[in-house]
């Protein structure tokens, strides 16, 4: 999930090199955190949510292939 994640916003953004997921494995789910540039935040997030809804759906099918549960959150 953690590649996919990192894929997926570094074709968004301006500045690639500076995108960091880290994935932080619990219990039951796995939180992966994204890192952007503060300029790219708001690509990432796009109007209204609607990039980071859909980078969530994604990561949430793939994660159910695996019978597993991933959120994602991004982080400053």
């Amino acid at each position: 999930m953690k590649d996919l994640v990192f894929l997926i916003a570094k074709s968004l953004v301006d500045n690639p090199e500076q995108v960091e997921v880290r994935e932080i494995a619990g219990e039951k789910a796995t939180v992966l955190e994204l890192k952007v540039a503060d300029v790219d935040r708001g690509k990432i997030i796009g109007k209204e949510g609607r990039i980071i809804k859909a980078i969530r759906i994604i990561v949430n099918s793939a994660s159910a292939k695996l019978d597993k549960r991933s959120t994602v959150e991004v982080v400053e």
